[in-house]
Formats: C-alpha cells, structure tokens, sequence
C-alpha cells in the first residue's frame, strides 16, 4: 500500500489548462474593430487627413486652378514678414486677454444668480441660455442693427441718457469693442456648465462655513471658486480654442474692417484662401494657429496644478 503511494506522489500531475481558439479571439477584435470603424473613417477621412494634406500644401504654392509648385518653408517666411498676420495674430490676443475673461466671470455671475430650485431661477435659466443656441448669423445681424449709429437700440439708449453715442462698427477704435461687448451675448452654455459645477459643491461646506461667521463673500472666495477651479480650468481651456477660431460673427459684422481693425486670424485665413486663392499660404496661417494653440493649452495645463483644485486631493 505504501508503494502505491509512493509511485502516486512521484508520478507528475497533468494540469489541464482551458485554451481559447485563437480564431475566437480574432473574431472578438474584428467585431471590436467594426464597431468603430464609423468613427475610423471619420477621423481618417475628416481630421487626420485634412491635417496632414494642410501641411503638404502649405509647403507648395496653390492657386487651386494650376499645379502646386513645392516651395518648401516659403510660406513660413513669407508669413514672418506679412503685417497683416502680426496685426491679426494682435487682434485675436486682444480679444482674448480682454473677452474671454468677461465672459468666463459674467457666465460665473449669472451662475450663482440662477442657482436655485425655483420656478424663477428655472426661467431666467432658459433666458439667458437661448441666445448661445441661436444662429451665429442672425446673432451677427441682429447685433449690427442693434450698433446701428443712426437708429441702433443700445444707441437710441445712450442719446436718452444725453450722452453722445459713439460710431462703433464704423470706427476703427471702437470696432474691436463692440466685437467683445457682443461676445457676452452667448456665454449661456458656460453658464449651465459653471451651474453643473456650483450644484456638485457639497452644501455641508457653506453650512460649517456659515457657523464660522463667513460672509457671502469669504463663502465665495474660499469656498466656491476653489472647488469651482477645475470646472474654470475646462472652460478657460475650451474657450481659449474657441477665441482663435472665431469667423462668423466678425464676417457679417464687419468683415475685417474698418481698416482691418477687427482683422481676425481666422477672418484672414479665410480671406487669404478663398478671397486671394493663396492656399499655401492659407495652410500656413492654419498650422501656425494649431501650434499656437498647442503651446497655450500644454502651458495651461502646466500651470493648473498651482491652482486648480480636484476633490481627490490632487492639485
């Protein structure tokens, strides 16, 4: 009996392992491939290829009625030295260092002014988020009979007050301005977005806060931006891409004008392609607007850990 034992234990024990069919496995990643390839051809076709076709233009010169001519970086120099671009690049920062932050803090401001479960915060909810689902051109137009000199709604306003109403769009220093002062039109769908963020905040905050002798204010301040400052980050981020692409509305406003005095880079792009048929060039202007994005986003993101905050502990 004990040799029997003893040959069972020397014996090696055969373990069966259960091996999937590698042609199962093929299929399951064939069916996964499938399921995406909507979204492949997409990005392959509308995004990816476009990208890579801008950049080859952009080292020929097009006319897009004769033969490209490769011409290597001329495009690149000749952009260095084009005063329109600087002017462009110049008024798009503009707008951007002096609108996006008006309209990041009025969207917060009308945030917290609406953020409540009553029938009138509901209400003014949807009043002031319809216009930024309106069309960009009857938004355009609208304001431009609104600017009117002559028999303008915000100018009509101003001479009942006695104060003289100033030229805006026909005016080369107050043209800019009225682009920004429009801009605050659609800052609704950053309001819901701000409004999303104030609802998550813990109520138990304000409350401790409160028993401490915290004002609105120092509620505010200590309180509701921080835990705000990653929802801030998103939409300064978004807002930052959206600024270099802004088109429309200064195309039916002013066109560029008076005296390119709202020469947008997007505007110029746009005129430097389709107006003087120069795509090359145009290519250019385009991918020097996706690196100048590029660096301002990663340098964003490289500064968000000394003040956005995140519920996790991680700043």
């Amino acid at each position: 009996m004990s040799e029997l034992k003893t040959a069972a234990i020397s014996q090696p024990q055969q373990t069966w392992s259960v091996r999937k069919p590698r042609n199962l496995n093929f299929r399951r990643n064939l069916e996964g491939y499938l399921y995406i390839l909507p979204w492949l051809i997409g990005f392959f076709v509308l995004t990816l290829g476009p990208f890579i076709a801008a950049f080859v233009i952009s080292l020929h010169s097009w006319d897009m009625l004769t033969p490209m001519k490769f011409i290597g970086l001329n495009n690149y120099q000749t952009l260095l030295k084009d005063p329109l671009f600087w002017k462009s690049l110049r008024i798009t920062l503009i707008f951007a260092l002096v609108g996006l932050p008006l309209q990041l803090a009025l969207a917060l401001l009308l945030a917290v002014l609406v953020n409540g479960k009553n029938r009138i915060n509901l209400a003014y909810r949807a009043i002031f988020f319809l216009p930024s689902v309106s069309s960009g051109v009857a938004t355009a137009i609208l304001w431009r009979w609104m600017l009117n000199p002559e028999f303008g709604l915000i100018n009509v306003g101003i001479r009942a007050v006695g104060v003289p109403p100033p030229p805006w769009l026909s005016s080369q220093g107050w043209a800019l301005p009225a682009v920004i002062f429009m801009s605050l039109w659609g800052v609704g769908s950053t309001m819901l977005i701000y409004l999303a963020g104030l609802q998550s905040i813990p109520d138990q905050l304000y409350e401790s806060a409160a028993i401490d002798g915290a004002n609105l204010w120092a509620k505010f301040r200590y309180i509701t931006l921080p835990m705000m400052s990653s929802t801030i980050f998103f939409t300064f981020i978004i807002g930052v891409i959206n600024t270099f692409q802004i088109f429309t509305q200064v195309y039916v406003l002013t066109n560029g004008g008076p005296n390119n005095a709202t020469l947008f880079y997007v505007l110029y792009m746009y005129q430097r392609s389709f107006q003087a048929f120069k795509m090359g060039y145009a290519s250019a202007l385009a991918w020097v607007l996706f690196l100048l994005v590029l660096v301002i986003t990663l340098i964003q993101f490289k500064l968000a850990g000394r003040w956005v905050y995140y519920e996790s502990g991680e700043e």
